[in-house]
This record gives C-alpha cells, sequence and structure tokens, in this order.
C-alpha cells in the first residue's frame, strides 16, 4: 500500500508542471548525477566480488599498513556466506595471520571475527590462540576474540571466561561480552555467574544474562526480561534512540533480544507484555517480533 500512495504522490506532484527550465536546471543535474553514483556503485560491486578470501589473506599478510585493516574487514565481512565460511582450508590461513597480526589491533579485531564466523568445530589451533588473545592489551581486540570463542561451541573456553568475568569488574563491555559468550556455550559451569549478571549495574550485562539463561532453559532472569519488554523502562536505561538515517534502533533491538527469550522460554508470566506490544509497540519490527513470539508460545 505504501508504494501505491508513494507513486499517487509522485503523479500529483507540481514537477511535472514544472516549466522546461526548472527541469533543465533540476532534473537533469540531479539525472546525471543518480547515474554517475550507480555507475561507481556498480564497477565497486564488480571490483569486490572479483575477489575471494585467499585475496584479503595475502593483502592482510602482505599489504602495507592503510591496506591491511581494510582488507581484514572485508574478509570479515565474506564470512558471513556460509558457503565462504564453511571452507575448512581458510581456518589454518586465519590462524596464522592472526598470529603475525600481533601488535595491529585494527587487524586482529576484524581477523578474530573472521575466525569466530567459521562453522565450527573451529581449528584447535584458533581456539588456542584466541585464548591466549584474552590478554591483548587491547580492549576492542579483547570484545572480538570473547566473541569468537563464544561462537566456537566449544565448552573448554569456560572456565578461562568465568575468571575473566570476575577480573574485569571495571569494563562494562568486556563483561557484556563475556556473559553474551557463555550464553551461547553449551554445559551449566557457567550458571552461578549468568545469575550474578542478572545483578550487574550495567544494563547490557543484566539483559545478556536474562537472555543467556533463557537459552539454556532457565527461568532465572524472567524478572530482567520483563524489564526488557518494557518500552518505557527501556528508553530511559538506553542512552541512544533510533536515527532516521540509520537502520539500527536500539530500543527495538533490546526488546525483540527479549521476545526471543520470552518465546525460548514460553514462560505464561510474559505473555501479557508479548500481547501487548504486538497491538501497541510503536515499532513494526516489535509488533512482529512479538506476535512471532506469541504464535511459539502457542
Amino acid at each position: 500500500m505504501e508504494k501505491l500512495s508513494e507513486r499517487e504522490t509522485a503523479t500529483r506532484s507540481p514537477l511535472v508542471a514544472a516549466p522546461a527550465l526548472a527541469v533543465q536546471f533540476f532534473l537533469i543535474p540531479l539525472a546525471v548525477v543518480a547515474v554517475t553514483v550507480s555507475i561507481y556503485v556498480g564497477f565497486r560491486s564488480l571490483l569486490a566480488d572479483a575477489r575471494t578470501p585467499q585475496d584479503y589473506l595475502a593483502e592482510v599478510q602482505n599489504g602495507g599498513s592503510d591496506r591491511r585493516w581494510p582488507a581484514a574487514y572485508e574478509l570479515s565481512r565474506l564470512m558471513s556466506d556460509p558457503k565462504v565460511r564453511a571452507d575448512r582450508s581458510l581456518g589454518p590461513a586465519l590462524v596464522t595471520a592472526f598470529q603475525r597480526s600481533k601488535g595491529d589491533a585494527q587487524v586482529r579485531r576484524y581477523l578474530a571475527l573472521a575466525i569466530g564466523r567459521m562453522d565450527p568445530p573451529l581449528p584447535g589451533a584458533a581456539v588456542a590462540e584466541l585464548t591466549q588473545a584474552l590478554d591483548d592489551p587491547d580492549s576492542e581486540t579483547r570484545i572480538s576474540v570473547i566473541w569468537a570463542l563464544g561462537s566456537s561451541g566449544d565448552p573448554a573456553v569456560v572456565p578461562r571466561l568465568l575468571a575473566l568475568y570476575t577480573a574485569q569488574t571495571s569494563d562494562a563491555g568486556i563483561r557484556k561480552m563475556v556473559i553474551y559468550a557463555l550464553g551461547a556455550l553449551p554445559g551449566d559451569a557457567q550458571f552461578d555467574t549468568l545469575r550474578t549478571g542478572l545483578q550487574d549495574s550495567t544494563p547490557d550485562v543484566r539483559w545478556n544474562a536474562a537472555v543467556a539463561l533463557a537459552r539454556h532453559g532457565s527461568r532465572d532472569g524472567v524478572p530482567v526480561l520483563k524489564q526488557m519488554l518494557d518500552r518505557s523502562y527501556v528508553e530511559q536505561a538506553v542512552k541512544r534512540g533510533a536515527r532516521q538515517d540509520e537502520e539500527q534502533d536500539p530500543i527495538a533491538d533490546v526488546m525483540i533480544g527479549g521476545l526471543r527469550a520470552a518465546a525460548t522460554l514460553k514462560d505464561e508470566s510474559l505473555r501479557p507484555s508479548v500481547t501487548t506490544l504486538s497491538q501497541n509497540d510503536r515499532s513494526l519490527r516489535v509488533r512482529e517480533a512479538a506476535l512471532e513470539a506469541l504464535r511459539v508460545m502457542g
């Protein structure tokens, strides 16, 4: 319906009846700009599509300092392709590149993400290198490494992450990612730490802990999930709202995370909140997620 409305608006636009002079000085230059941008984007896409993960790896290892991190970024982006991340031959090369990237924080961050996006199980050397990198002096690199370890599916890394949560009492970003990784890993050795996370002073950490416990079938985080489904509460806790020039909406993201956890648990005490969001929330994404949660909850 929106597209039809847009067409009707365009049909009635006063530009249709604009003088030839206005067409000359506005529409024609605009068309030229549009064509130029389209050509540029097209050529850039062709160039980007022509490069393989091996090409980016070679540039990471042999390129100049201003080319290595963009290559590492593109490589981590390519790993979102199931066909690419299923290529087991990439594992050893990624580990080698990660080993050689010490001292280059930007490259290490993206290589850690690339390794974490590989289909599990990760090569044994990858888990060992990532575990060693938990002591990296760059906090952003440690966060990427923790995420990758959480994606590894290897329960052997749980004890190291548990110790890291206790040690990083002043870094909320690392605590948040540790809780997320513990929730993604199998086993129940992390339950006490996840429950501790429910009392964390940082909302993001509490939310990750509640979602992580729900993943493991625990209802201990239900009170926090109820807060995640309360828009007024989330709006007060989240520092940045949605912007018209960005697709991201951090408030909606929190609420959708809570809705998915509610669907996983199928806890009846959460149903009234889910139902209200499905009917009244201002975000279409949130309403759709709430409807889906209701379907799953039955």
